[in-house]
């Protein structure tokens, strides 16, 4: 586990803070992507869902 050291030798145990680093906006290939995603995920639910509903009414 990392220590950090004050003045006077004292030892600490505080995280050391992560490097920062700012996010870049996605291009035009990754949000084509997530467009693509997003509707696989809307169609499987709306499956899941259409299953549910008839095996629900089927007795």
């Amino acid at each position: 586990m990392p220590y950090t050291e004050e003045e006077g030798g004292r030892l600490n145990n505080f995280a050391r803070e992560p490097q920062m680093y700012t996010a870049e906006e996605p291009n035009a290939t990754e949000k084509r992507n997530y467009v693509i995603f997003g509707v696989l995920a809307f169609l499987l639910v709306g499956g899941i869902m259409a299953v549910a509903v008839f095996a629900s009414s089927a007795s």
